[in-house]
């Protein structure tokens, strides 16, 4: 028997999800405030059996939160997708359960938790089940630990912990989640003292693809506790995170803006602080961005840079403080006053990252600069573009963490000084999304062969600024590559988190 629920502009309603679809269903169209979609038995059959079983838990089309939670919880356009049904889970057991129907349905199914990582499908899908991880937003603070569950964004965390003069090392944006940059890596102002967000988790409680509830830690289940540490959402759910916290109550900012003239210093200062190598360093680190006008033809370079305790000016960005600025403000606060002011822009841009790493140079590092500038002006039709070059360091400080705690963890960089250089491009129209990716893959591309060809690239690609056309994996070492897929296959062996759930970054086989 095949049905239709077609609606209005809402369709697939309460009464719709309530039948009970037979073997020969093919499926059915829905419409959401994003699209028509067509919904196979399978989803159908899930989203029934989520439905009688945890009831409002379940959100479909046309009811009242699914535009929230489809919508207007994506920061990114692109990223807005049409789910047959959402489900928000309060328990780690409402989480398993949901994992055994996804199972027995043969139904696909995305996972967000905060949904900051924003190529389409990474944290979405169209016409499966998304589990919104939201309703799982508990925390405990420890004496130097914090329970936290994946509902949190890192600013939850940081609040939570500022009344106990605490830090952890997490998120730097207000609105990016626990769960997915904690299971990338995980980059934070402290990593040159403290490694990153990955090294600083002591447990996991993970819910694998059959169900079973585990705690993945350095004395329970250390195989899945080292590949969780950068190995993405190939494994399972994580329904609590356990981590580290430090004593930090005040942090000292300063925010620097730099014009064009002063580029070959600030690409400088870059540099060196990518390359020192302290061995009990004070916790520093920054944002680091390019921002173009393809209209003014004005470029500016901007440091959001962060150093713990109180030191003002902070001392670990001397060498910025060196540059002549357009504005220097420097100030004296605590880390989630701090997280606060800095947002991501809502549902206002298609954006496209794109990037690649090399070995600090600060004349190569401008000339790329150069060279993307150049490029934007070559795309500058494009209707709203709004292009950003960021910088990222990696100091071998950060990666000694890794080598010394016992565990370490998927990348396995050697402690050498890397940077990051990123291309984040935003846009206003669906026709130009072609466009613009092709535009940032050839250039991506292009450059990075010149690094090779000097000797100065790295291969290593960070899930957190690649764009989706990215292998990360490649960048791993081969061994720790092959390790992780034996993980996965003793952990998940039946493949739900590689074939029902195919966003993110995955393995492959």
């Amino acid at each position: 028997m095949k049905f239709f629920c077609l609606a209005g502009p809402f369709i697939w309603s309460l009464a719709c999800a309530s039948l009970s679809p037979s073997p020969s269903t093919t499926g059915s169209l829905i419409s959401t405030p994003s699209g028509t979609v067509q919904i196979t038995k399978n989803e159908q059959c899930a989203c029934r059996r989520l439905t009688q079983s945890f009831g409002r838990s379940v959100i479909l089309p046309g009811q009242k939160n699914y535009t929230q939670q489809t919508v207007d919880d994506y920061w990114d356009i692109r990223a807005v997708l049409s789910p047959a049904c959402v489900f928000v889970p309060d328990t780690a057991d409402a989480v398993a359960s949901a994992l055994q129907i996804f199972s027995a349905c043969n139904a696909q199914f995305a996972v967000r938790g905060g949904g900051h990582m924003n190529y389409p499908g990474s944290n979405n899908i169209d016409g499966g089940i998304l589990v919104a991880l939201s309703g799982l937003d508990s925390y405990q603070v420890h004496n130097d630990t914090i329970d936290v569950g994946p509902g949190l964004t890192w600013y939850d965390v940081y609040k939570a912990l500022a009344p106990y003069g605490r830090a952890a090392i997490g998120g730097r944006m207000k609105t990016i989640g626990v769960p997915g940059l904690t299971l990338i890596g995980g980059f934070h102002y402290f990593n040159n003292k403290y490694g990153y967000a990955m090294d600083n988790v002591v447990s996991y409680d993970v819910v694998l693809g059959n169900g079973t509830q585990v705690v993945a830690s350095n004395v329970s289940h250390p195989d899945l506790f080292w590949a969780l540490k950068g190995g993405a959402n190939n494994y399972g759910i994580v329904t609590k995170f356990t981590l580290n916290t430090f004593d930090i109550p005040q942090i000292t900012t300063s925010i620097q803006v730099f014009n064009e003239t002063y580029f070959p210093s600030f690409f400088e200062a870059m540099c060196h602080s990518a390359s020192v190598d302290e061995r009990d360093p004070i916790a520093a680190g920054m944002i680091a961005t390019v921002a173009y006008n393809t209209t003014t033809k004005v470029a500016s370079a901007s440091l959001l840079g962060v150093q713990e305790g109180v030191s003002n000016p902070p001392s670990q960005f001397a060498n910025f403080t060196k540059i002549p600025a357009t504005q220097r403000i420097n100030n004296v606060t605590t880390l989630s006053q701090w997280a606060e002011t800095l947002d991501s822009p809502k549902q206002m841009f298609r954006v496209m990252f794109s990037h690649k790493t090399m070995k600090p140079d600060p004349d190569m590092l401008y000339s790329i600069y150069k060279a993307w500038k150049a490029a934007v002006d070559d795309i500058s039709d494009v209707e709203g573009l709004y292009p950003t070059f960021v910088l990222n360091e990696i100091t071998p400080s950060s990666l000694r963490v890794a080598q010394t705690n016992g565990v370490g963890n998927v990348w396995g960089l050697e402690p050498e000084p890397l940077m990051i250089w990123q291309f984040s491009t935003g846009w206003a129209n669906a026709q130009d999304d072609l466009r613009v990716e092709a535009w940032a893959r050839q250039l991506t591309e292009h450059l990075h062969s010149i690094n090779q060809k000097k000797g100065l690239a790295s291969e290593f690609i960070y899930m957190g600024d690649a764009g989706e056309w990215q292998d990360p994996y490649a960048g791993f070492p081969y061994e720790n590559v092959q390790r992780m897929r034996d993980i996965r296959a003793a952990y998940d062996p039946k493949g739900i988190f590689s074939t029902l759930s195919w966003g993110g970054f995955k393995l492959g086989l």
